[in-house]
């Protein structure tokens, strides 16, 4: 389960401008993370932890950035 959460925190490293794909993979990679700390403490669950929540951050920056600049095209439009 380990890997698990290291192969999906990598993959949210290269899937968060796609917020649609990036947040189930960041919110799986976390769980999946989570879940295998508490079996036994591993470095690969630490480093997909860590990934996914480096993906999650982004995939959520990227969401506002996106929706922000709707509103101001929306609103602010000449």
């Amino acid at each position: 389960m380990d890997v698990v959460s290291l192969a999906l925190g990598v993959l949210s490293i290269f899937v968060w401008p796609i917020a649609y794909i990036g947040f189930p993979i960041n919110i799986i990679g976390l769980i999946t993370g989570i879940l295998a700390m508490r079996r036994h403490k591993s470095g690969l669950a630490i480093a997909g932890i860590i990934l996914s929540i480096i993906g999650l951050v982004l995939t959520a920056v990227n969401l506002k950035v996106g929706i922000l600049g709707i509103i101001i095209k929306t609103y602010f439009q000449t």
